[in-house]
């Protein structure tokens, strides 16, 4: 008789274990969030800002000045000069960091400051960035800057697999930084394969908003490279004469898939009583989402339009599976519109002209229960305006669904819509 080999099935059982955490942590079924009885507070009042500063664990500042950058020939320009000025320090996390001209100037940028004494640390994602190799940064390290890597692909990490860092975060100086939706690559300046650049948008701050920044670029630059960082180079005090008053709301998701992004999201939503402009690249509001949205508009004639992408979306698949969920919000009265001259990535939410959200956060899954993120929420009426005014203009280059028209699409596409839904807690 033949007996079984005990290490051949431990070894079966192991990876059929780890196959089952993988499958688990892919498709787990999504918290459920709703809000039963929203505040009465208005959202102009200090009463919600207080609420939302307590619900976030985020803390108000009240001593900087928050700048709109829209498109790459803009931000790029801004952080490079940021950097070439950097006395003491520079940090950036990035979802993506890709190879090209973007990411040339921006080494050469950082190596030179290294040079000079400044501590340069850079944090990336090691899924998002999976093409790039420590061989790339030689120049910056051997000039005494640091690389770390965000969740490597190693067996220990397994069963984090599916989290991510989908961060875009630069502080300088502990006293300016930049926060938004755009990496460092090419296509959100010059294009690629013959396609327009990506419309995208950052925020560049200066003043006390920066110190949280800063903390949230700190919590993962611990796990990625076992370090907490410290000291006046990273902390100074610097605030400016400016009134705004903002929270850094950073995001990681919990053992019970909670996340601090998400409840802002849905609070903000729940106490809109005007109107709410979404500009996103990856529209797959979850059923939570969804029926804040149609609360809104039937139950307090809240005006509702989105922007996401239509043709030039960089994940087709995606956007099939977006396009799939737009009945009910079209036919409740939600205005949807497809960008037409290039991807849009820009991830933007003005809330009654009152309150203006950018940062790292897709209106997807991905970023509501699994990745990393950042946002800034301001309560500034000037600011909201602005972000409101590039919304009018993205808008004036877009197409606008009509529910007669999403009805009406072909069979093939309601059939290709299908293939999406499998991945939709993936997107």
């Amino acid at each position: 008789m033949n007996y079984p080999n005990w290490f051949d099935v431990i070894a079966i059982c192991s990876v059929a274990f780890m196959a089952l955490l993988l499958f688990l942590a892919l498709f787990e079924p999504g918290l459920a969030y709703k809000i039963d009885t929203p505040g009465k507070c208005d959202l102009d009042s200090p009463d919600f800002l207080r609420m939302i500063e307590a619900l976030t664990d985020a803390q108000v500042r009240r001593r900087s000045t928050i700048e709109v950058l829209a498109n790459g020939e803009v931000y790029y320009e801004a952080e490079l000069e940021a950097i070439k000025r950097a006395e003491c320090s520079v940090n950036i996390e990035a979802y993506i960091f890709q190879k090209g001209e973007v990411a040339r100037r921006f080494v050469e940028a950082l190596t030179e400051r290294a040079r000079a004494g400044v501590k340069v640390n850079l944090v990336m994602d090691a899924i998002g960035n999976f093409s790039s190799r420590n061989s790339y940064f030689k120049d910056l390290t051997q000039a005494g800057g640091r690389i770390a890597w965000y969740h490597p692909l190693k067996l220990h990490t397994l069963p984090r697999i599916n989290n991510r860092t989908h961060r875009e975060l630069m502080i300088v100086d502990g006293k300016v930084g930049f926060i938004g939706g755009a990496g460092v690559a090419d296509h959100w300046l010059l294009g690629v394969k013959g396609k327009k650049r990506w419309r995208d948008t950052m925020f560049r701050v200066e003043g006390d908003l920066a110190l949280s920044m800063q903390a949230t670029f700190a919590e993962n630059w611990l796990e990625s490279s076992g370090e907490i960082l410290a000291g006046e180079e990273y902390f100074p005090k610097y605030e400016t004469e400016s009134e705004t008053q903002a929270l850094v709301v950073n995001s990681s998701p919990t053992s019970g898939g909670s996340t601090r992004a998400r409840i802002l999201y849905q609070t903000l939503l729940a106490s809109a009583r005007e109107s709410v402009l979404i500009t996103t690249p990856y529209f797959l509001p979850d059923r939570s989402a969804r029926a804040e949205m149609l609360k809104a508009i039937e139950e307090r004639g809240v005006r509702i339009s989105i922007i996401t992408p239509g043709q030039h979306s960089d994940h087709l698949l995606t956007r099939t599976s977006s396009r799939r969920l737009y009945g009910d919000l079209l036919k409740a009265g939600a205005k949807i519109y497809e960008y037409q001259p290039s991807m849009i990535h820009a991830k933007t939410m003005v809330v009654d002209g009152v309150w203006s959200v950018v940062g790292s956060t897709n209106f997807d899954n991905r970023s509501f229960g699994l990745n990393d993120e950042v946002n800034l929420a301001a309560f500034d009426r000037e600011l909201a305006a602005r972000v409101a005014a590039d919304f009018a203009r993205d808008r004036a280059e877009s197409r606008e669904v009509t529910y007669k028209e999403w009805r009406s699409r072909p069979l093939w596409e309601r059939a290709y819509e299908q293939l999406g839904w499998l991945l939709e807690r993936q997107q």
